[in-house]
């Protein structure tokens, strides 16, 4: 018999191929990681590094699911913006 499969409400990946890792994307997962269990999501969120997406010109890049959110050129302001939109449903701000 096996084990039972947890599947998570939300998923982030990030892209760790060589330009992302290089730009950032090494670090963003652990900036992730981080507020998902500073959030006390771990098993709610998870963070799956991905290899290369072929967005090189765009790095480093995040998809955030399920709301199949993919965002170019992610720093660290712009991922705490879209873990509060993507992941804990706040509403943006307006500018």
């Amino acid at each position: 018999m096996s084990k039972s499969f947890n599947t998570p409400d939300k998923v982030i990946y990030v892209c760790t191929g060589s330009k992302c890792k290089k730009k950032g994307g090494k670090d963003l997962s652990k900036l992730f990681r981080g507020m998902i269990k500073e959030m006390g999501l771990k098993g709610q969120v998870e963070i799956v590094k991905t290899d290369c997406t072929d967005r090189c010109d765009y790095a480093p890049v995040v998809c955030l699911q399920p709301a199949n959110a993919w965002m170019p050129q992610v720093n660290e302001i712009k991922a705490r913006e879209a873990f509060q939109q993507h992941i804990l449903g706040a509403s943006p701000d307006i500018k």
